[in-house]
């Protein structure tokens, strides 16, 4: 999860222990709320521009055939902001996925 977190996330430094703040270059802030190395990090997820905060979990499952990547997403405050929030993690995972995927 280490050197792929800022394709989730955007560029940032996200800390270690849970109650760390982070700031993304996108301007998304938020604190640590857990961090599983390589498996899962909890956070809280405020972009620049809404007036309370989310919480956002990602995880990285195995697969039969490679990785699975969950986003869970708590706390929306209704259904335009999660339509806005689903395209974002579907972009976020078509990039990972673009990322991730051998040329050939």
């Amino acid at each position: 999860m280490g050197d792929g977190l800022s394709l989730w996330l955007g560029h940032t430094a996200l800390g270690r222990g849970a109650g760390e703040a982070y700031v993304t270059d996108e301007g998304v802030r938020g604190e640590l709320r857990s961090r599983s190395e390589g498996r899962r990090v909890r956070l809280t997820w405020q972009p620049a521009g809404w007036s309370h905060d989310a919480t956002l979990q990602l995880t990285v499952l195995p697969a039969a055939s490679g990785t699975s990547i969950a986003f869970h997403q708590e706390r929306l405050a209704n259904a335009a902001e999660r339509e806005r929030m689903l395209a974002h993690w579907t972009t976020v995972l078509d990039t990972i996925g673009a990322a991730t995927t051998p040329e050939g």
